[in-house]
């Protein structure tokens, strides 16, 4: 969903890109219009369930929630606020989504299939019990590919359309040095990091990650369609493999992975005001 950001750039250079290649008459879509598409894609919710990634915050830094202290749990609803977020994403689609790739894709998600599609894709963004979905969605894609009947192969389409050019492991280290950088910088860590080692130790662990993520990603398919059809899966796969559609992945996965960058580097900030036991 990403055009192949290069590593040393901000997603937000990315966002840039994206604006440049739309003809100036088509840029601006109808604030209203936003709205509604948010909310019939559930990309909206998607968006609330960044938050949750807020517990990884503390693991990249080999440390966990409770050495910031008690208040580790209000700050980071404060951080990964819900309408923050939301106004985040509402201010650069107005200016990078055209009126004629919102219309293609909010008529494919207002279509039966596609309602279906959210309603399952929001249950499983808001699953509380990750653990456990993971280790459902392992098992269920293992069976997909012992039956051979053509559902782990529909997931591997799916990922491929939504992920054209290995723009998510791109979007991840840029996320993971952001955030680290800025929790140097903020006094987070008794010592300074050095932006370009950090990147040569991501860069060497980035086969292993992909691999990783590519995994992660399927088995997730796997549990959170479980439900559909075989020509269910190929309907929407094929829907996703379209110009438009892949277009749009693009757009609304750079703004995603811009907000999650952007909210983990002023989590790093707060991060460094908290001490165990300590109220804010």
């Amino acid at each position: 969903m990403l055009r192949r950001p290069q590593i040393h750039a901000p997603l937000i250079a990315l966002m840039t890109a994206v604006m440049l290649l739309l003809p100036p008459q088509v840029r601006a879509a109808d604030r209203a219009n936003l709205e509604a598409f948010l909310e019939v894609t559930g990309f909206d919710v998607a968006l609330e369930s960044i938050k949750q990634s807020a517990s990884d915050a503390p693991e990249m830094l080999g440390m966990k929630p409770s050495d910031f202290g008690h208040d580790w749990s209000r700050v980071t609803k404060q951080v990964f606020d819900t309408e923050k977020m939301h106004d985040m994403a509402i201010d650069i689609l107005s200016e990078t989504l055209s009126d004629d790739l919102l219309g293609h894709a909010a008529g494919f998600y207002a279509s039966p299939l596609g309602q279906k599609l959210v309603k399952l894709e929001n249950a499983a963004h808001m699953a509380e019990d990750s653990a456990a979905q993971r280790a459902q969605g392992a098992e269920l894609l293992a069976e997909a590919r012992d039956a051979g009947n053509g559902r782990a192969e529909m997931f591997e389409r799916m990922a491929d359309a939504i992920d054209t050019e290995d723009q998510s492991v791109r979007a991840v280290q840029e996320i993971m040095v952001r955030f680290l950088m800025a929790a140097s910088h903020a006094g987070v860590l008794d010592y300074q990091i050095d932006e370009g080692a950090l990147r040569a130790v991501i860069r060497n662990q980035e086969d292993e990650m992909r691999e990783n993520m590519v995994e992660a990603g399927l088995a997730n398919a796997a549990f959170t369609y479980r439900d559909l059809s075989l020509e269910e899966l190929e309907d929407y796969t094929e829907a996703l493999e379209t110009p438009k559609m892949q277009r749009v992945y693009e757009l609304m996965n750079a703004i995603q992975y811009e907000i999650m960058a952007n909210r983990f580097e002023v989590l790093a900030a707060r991060m460094a005001e908290m001490h165990p036991g300590q109220e804010l």
